[in-house]
């Protein structure tokens, strides 16, 4: 049985290997050059407030994190959060990216969040699919926003909104 659980500096190593598979298959992320495990313990340590990444292990192994983040530093902003999910490739397809998910919502909620975003390759059909399941919207595609191995790629946008702050007017 997967266990979720937050990430700590000794995951870094199985989260950089997670994410340099996705920077390999250029599909999901606008990141182009691999990502070491002391980057990724940086991204760790720097964590804020109502901020985390989630991993997602099964008999002691890594097969997935998600990252729950502010969208932006601007008080407006303070309800809103971005979302991710990356899984190890050998690994998709069996259930994790929506336990990940399903994890990040509820921590949003913990952490008081009413809108989350998502920022995803517009040609990643598994990922939008994934995130409609979930009850995120599409609400806009960024044409030609990231340029990656000579090309232009849309980003889609979609967002979900969650209960209402309490006591914010």
């Amino acid at each position: 049985m997967p266990e979720i659980r937050d990430a700590a500096t000794g995951d870094a190593s199985s989260i950089s290997a997670i994410y340099n598979e996705s920077i390999a298959a250029r599909d999901s992320t606008m990141q182009t050059t691999r990502v070491d495990a002391d980057t990724v313990a940086q991204w760790l340590r720097g964590l804020g407030e109502r901020e985390a990444i989630l991993v997602l292990r099964e008999r002691d192994e890594i097969l997935g994190y998600g990252v729950l983040k502010r969208y932006s530093d601007r008080e407006g902003y303070r309800f809103a959060a971005e979302t991710s999910v990356y899984l190890r490739r050998d690994r998709t397809g069996e259930g994790f990216g929506s336990e990940l998910q399903e994890a990040l919502i509820g921590r949003s909620r913990a952490y008081d969040y009413h809108h989350l975003v998502v920022k995803l390759w517009a040609e990643n059909e598994r990922s939008r699919a994934l995130h409609r399941k979930f009850g995120y919207d599409l609400v806009g595609v960024q044409r030609e926003i990231g340029y990656v191995d000579g090309e232009w790629r849309d980003v889609a946008i979609m967002q979900k909104c969650l209960q209402r702050p309490p006591g914010d007017d």
